[in-house]
């Protein structure tokens, strides 16, 4: 590829699933991704406010706050963060309104970790 631009960005994965957590954060950090996780909602903002994240995999269904309450709350603090939303289910219309907020895209769990690399990169080259 040569490209890599994307060495270095820093990724925030937001899931309740540690099995996934941990699962994105080896592959990307392997790939020179810098990674920080959350459980919830919370965490999740606490985390886009100290570490201002290239880059936000979030899961649709977490404690405290849904994604797209997330991804409001991430708008209005207005990083220049992009979203990529990760869903277990066939929640379309749910996916729609995060597309209508500002998501970039999504992927469905299970996901194809190849298929899931090649979005990262391209949203962030």
């Amino acid at each position: 590829m040569g490209n890599e631009s994307w060495k270095n960005r820093k990724i925030l994965i937001v899931d309740d699933q540690y099995g996934i957590r941990v699962l994105l954060k080896e592959i990307l950090q392997t790939e020179g991704f810098r990674t920080f996780q959350a459980s919830n909602g919370i965490q999740a903002l606490s985390m886009v406010e100290r570490h201002h994240p290239d880059l936000i995999l979030l899961d649709m269904k977490i404690p405290n706050m849904d994604g797209l309450e997330i991804l409001k709350r991430v708008n209005e603090q207005d990083f220049q963060t992009k979203v990529i939303i990760m869903t277990a289910y066939g929640e379309l219309d749910m996916i729609e309104e995060a597309m209508r907020r500002g998501a970039l895209t999504y992927f469905s769990k299970p996901f194809d970790i190849e298929e899931v690399l090649n979005l990262i990169k391209k949203e962030l080259a």
